[in-house]
């Protein structure tokens, strides 16, 4: 099968693709041939190194997959060949998702939602994953509740607003001017423009000085710091960004603010959630440019410009079908 292999930790250019052996599937196992993947800030993450001591090169990367069933394992009963399935592949632990086929345990395995392209399956499962751990098994956000959500452009953050909506949530969220029709149009009830207005102000002034429930970090920097500054009596913070520098975390005693820190797990209950949300029609990923497997080079450094003009995700065409590549 042809991968895009990680040989050395580096720029975009560190892939190259090459031919291996399609693997096996082993007891409790499912063979997937691989349609679509995508792109997140973790994958480029990994290839530059910043988690060299778990991923050793050389590598296939990747952590998204959306396919069709080839093969199982002995054990296996809850899928056969020729079922569509998502999933994102365990994180840390194996070859990920930048190849022709990949091997997973079926426990974390979902059925495809029937809605969703293999293209916006693909762009759905890590970043809808991880906006279901941080807002309904983390932050315990409530229907009437308020949440500010960073980044609402972003591959997570758009999938974070719809997942709030659904939930009964008021969402503010920020983003630049030229995405507030984005914005919008994914759910969100107040955009803030970041780069013209401070949004502690702006929160304040549309809470009549209350402040949110919970505030969702995208970003980093000294979201951590200034949050307790938008939250109300008892609010929730959670971050799915590593915390490299020390942050002043003082303003929230008087809040009672709790923290939560999210590394999303990969589970099948999740994915079946995410599933009936879209079946509903109350959520789905904006697909914002399409590559080729060949092109991932391209799309790494494509999510690697600031202000690249993307919204949503970047999806990679694994199998030619699944969508025409475009640059």
């Amino acid at each position: 099968m042809k991968a895009m292999i990680l040989n050395s930790f580096g720029g975009p250019e560190s892939f190259e693709l090459a031919e291996v052996p399609k693997p096996v599937p082993q007891a409790g196992q499912v063979l997937v041939r691989v349609h679509a993947t995508s792109i997140n800030p973790l994958d480029y993450q990994v290839r530059r190194g910043d988690y060299r001591d778990y991923v050793p090169v050389p590598a296939i990367s990747g952590h998204d997959v959306s396919g069709v069933v080839e093969a199982v394992g002995p054990g296996v009963t809850a899928f056969a060949p020729g079922d569509e399935v998502w999933y994102t592949p365990q994180i840390f632990d194996g070859p990920g998702s930048y190849a022709e086929y990949h091997v997973a345990n079926e426990h974390i395995i979902g059925r495809k939602p029937r809605a969703l392209s293999h293209l916006e399956a693909a762009s759905l499962s890590l970043v809808g994953g991880t906006a279901w751990e941080a807002l309904v098994s983390r932050a315990a956000l409530r229907v009437g509740e308020s949440i500010l959500i960073h980044g609402g452009a972003g591959g997570v953050g758009h999938v974070a607003i719809q997942v709030a909506k659904a939930i009964g949530a008021r969402v503010f969220t920020t983003v630049r001017e030229d995405n507030f029709e984005f914005a919008r149009s994914v759910g969100a009830d107040v955009v803030i423009d970041y780069k013209k207005e401070d949004y502690v102000d702006a929160i304040m002034r549309e809470t009549d000085g209350r402040g949110v429930d919970v505030v969702f970090d995208t970003l980093g920097g000294d979201t951590l710091s200034r949050s307790p500054n938008v939250l109300a009596q008892l609010g929730r913070v959670v971050t799915i960004v590593d915390i490299a520098q020390p942050q002043n975390l003082i303003e929230a005693w008087g809040k009672n603010a709790s923290f939560h820190f999210v590394f999303t797990r990969q589970n099948q209950g999740k994915l079946d959630e995410l599933s009936k949300l879209v079946e509903r029609g109350q959520l789905r990923p904006h697909v914002g440019a399409v590559y080729s497997l060949a092109e991932l080079s391209l799309a790494h450094a494509l999510l690697e410009t600031p202000n690249n003009g993307v919204r949503g995700k970047i999806a990679i065409a694994v199998d030619p079908s699944a969508g025409a590549p475009r640059v």
